[in-house]
């Protein structure tokens, strides 16, 4: 027991020594971003001349090329990495509710990622409460043949401690188990529709998947408890080979070249809105961290790494074929640590992503962070999960970390909805994103020891199973070992 004890305490002490040389670069990056932070300009001007930033889409392109333009712009070497996959893009949806007399309603709905290209179907209507495995395996004939109905969230009453699903986790139970159609309702009041992907494979499902809102959901709830109802689903939507552009920046590590510190968000979007929050916020953050360490002229022992990832909503496209090109040029061994921000904002702390072995480290670089500011409350989380750009990464065994946000709740209710527009967001939670943000990556960049490394095969399923993920990558096909 006494070995890692005394390495554990050799590391804290290095850090320690490491926080007193780079208090100065803290200082400067708060100066710098407090006082001259484009994030904000950016993403407003973005939403209003481009608008959403649907992969595939002329406004995605535009997207790609205005944060490509940026970057250049800041003077770092910028890259386009182009990539092909299917993409899916909505036109038109009719959804109407059929009761015991035969009247028909319709009701708004949007259609969901990756739902087929033409849908006309009318089938039998059936509560399937939360839509996990739990409420299929009571009866599962139940579900065959039929429309599922069921909570995009967690239903009041249900028992303390069940883990959701994500809604493509949702939809290929239904599939599993015979559904022809599923029906999600959210859980945001105020008659705000959600969409997001229902595939978990990224490919057209074989059935289509709807949202409706809470009030209208809650409403059915109460009908198909006291009798029949059936539906009658019309949509058009298109699917097919899309080219999109992740676009990539760089800064040289001068001592160790070879590794890399990639900093990365989505800069896709949903095409209800703007997508402000999801995630121009992340998006235009980082190319405000780009900007700043160009600004200060920073030096840094390991390359940093900027990625704007196209795709990440309909499936982590832009992502998963970086890490497979890395993989085929036999780089991916470069990535030490990977840093994504997905609607970051108001950053009081950051997530390990389950790597406890790096817990110490980000206390006290964050202790140091905190005596810049004390609006940095140095807060710790240490939990690992899917859905977005760090998760291919993670299944790699690579260590990866996000910020802990100080956003109020109200603006999730407009999570790929209708209402996430610049409106949401107030300019100081992205210069304290990028400001605290930016001096956790540079510390990271310039560490004498990596605080995580990458696991072994072994390792991963091991990580994996204790954080609780086997159950939704086997739902998605992502669990590469046997039992």
């Amino acid at each position: 027991m006494r070995k890692p004890v005394i390495l554990a305490a050799v590391l804290l002490i290095a850090w320690n020594v490491q926080a007193q040389d780079q208090t100065a670069v803290f200082n400067s990056i708060n100066k710098e971003v407090q006082q001259r932070s484009e994030a904000y300009q950016n993403l407003k001007k973005s939403t209003a001349t481009i608008g959403h930033r649907l992969t595939g889409s002329t406004n995605g392109k535009k997207a790609e090329e205005d944060a490509f333009r940026l970057l250049k712009t800041y003077g770092l070497t910028t890259t386009f990495q182009p990539f092909k996959a299917e993409s899916w893009s909505r036109e038109s949806i009719h959804l109407h509710i059929i009761g015991p007399d035969g009247r028909q309603e319709e009701v708004k709905a949007v259609a969901l990622g990756h739902s087929p290209e033409k849908v006309d179907i009318t089938h039998e209507m059936v509560d399937m409460g939360n839509g996990l495995e739990a409420d299929y395996l009571s009866a599962p004939e139940k579900a065959k043949g039929k429309i599922v109905f069921a909570a995009l969230g967690l239903l009041p009453g249900t028992a303390t401690g069940t883990k959701n699903l994500h809604r493509s986790e949702k939809t290929a139970l239904a599939i599993r188990y015979g559904a022809a159609g599923v029906i999600l309702f959210n859980g945001v009041e105020g008659g705000i529709l959600l969409t997001g992907t229902a595939s978990v494979t990224g490919k057209v499902n074989p059935i289509p998947a709807v949202n409706i809102t809470y009030e209208d959901g809650m409403r059915l709830k109460r009908q198909l408890a006291s009798g029949a109802l059936r539906a009658s689903v019309s949509m058009r939507n298109f699917s097919g080979t899309i080219e999109a552009r992740n676009v990539i920046a760089s800064i040289p590590g001068k001592k160790y070249p070879n590794e890399k510190i990639v900093v990365a968000a989505h800069l896709d979007s949903w095409d209800l809105a703007t997508g402000a929050t999801d995630n121009g916020l992340g998006a235009y953050e980082i190319i405000d961290i780009a900007r700043t360490f160009k600004a200060l002229n920073l030096s840094f022992d390991r390359t940093i790494e900027f990625v704007l990832f196209m795709g990440e909503e309909q499936g982590l496209l832009g992502s998963k074929f970086y890490v497979e090109d890395a993989k085929k040029s036999n780089t991916l061994g470069n990535i030490k640590y990977v840093f994504n921000f997905d609607m970051s904002g108001a950053t009081i702390g950051f997530n390990i992503g389950g790597r406890k072995e790096a817990l110490s480290f980000f206390k006290v670089v964050g202790e140091q962070i905190r005596k810049t500011d004390t609006v940095f409350q140095n807060r710790i989380g240490e939990g690992a999960g899917l859905h977005s750009d760090h998760q291919p990464f993670m299944l790699e065994g690579i260590p990866t970390a996000s910020s802990v946000n100080n956003m109020p709740s109200s603006i999730y209710r407009c999570y790929h909805a209708s209402c996430d527009d610049i409106s949401l967001i107030k300019p100081e939670w992205m210069k304290d994103q990028v400001r605290f943000s930016a001096m956790m990556i540079w510390a990271m960049a310039n560490t004498t020891e990596i605080p995580a490394t990458k696991l072994d095969d072994a390792a991963i399923k091991t990580f994996l199973e204790q954080a609780g993920l086997k159950e939704p990558l086997k739902i998605a096909g992502d669990w590469r070992w046997k039992e």
